[in-house]
């Protein structure tokens, strides 16, 4: 079973990658751990990882008021994994698409 859940591709993190060519985020399972982020990204894309950085998100209580009445939701909770490669080397999102 893998720890990558799938790459994010948000406005932030293409930010963060159009700043340093070599850095990638992907959102990872809760128990993942660094070593074997590391590990299971190099396979599945073949590239040298330099670091590393992780953070866990909490679900935050979201309110919405309506018409019907307020409706009340959580978003998901979420680990955050930001990968640095080798200078020089990268990872095409969007070649299977």
């Amino acid at each position: 079973m893998g720890n990558i859940i799938k790459p994010l591709v948000t406005e932030k993190m293409t930010a963060i990658t159009e700043k340093q060519n070599n850095r990638f985020g992907f959102i990872v399972r809760p128990e993942a751990n660094k070593t074997s982020i590391k590990k299971e990204v190099e396979e599945k894309y073949n590239v040298k990882v330099v670091s590393v950085n992780t953070m866990n998100y909490a679900g935050k209580t979201k309110r919405r008021y309506t018409r019907a009445g307020v409706i009340k939701g959580r978003t998901n909770a979420f680990k955050k994994a930001i990968v640095t490669l080798k200078e020089g080397d990268t990872i095409d999102f969007y070649s299977n698409i």
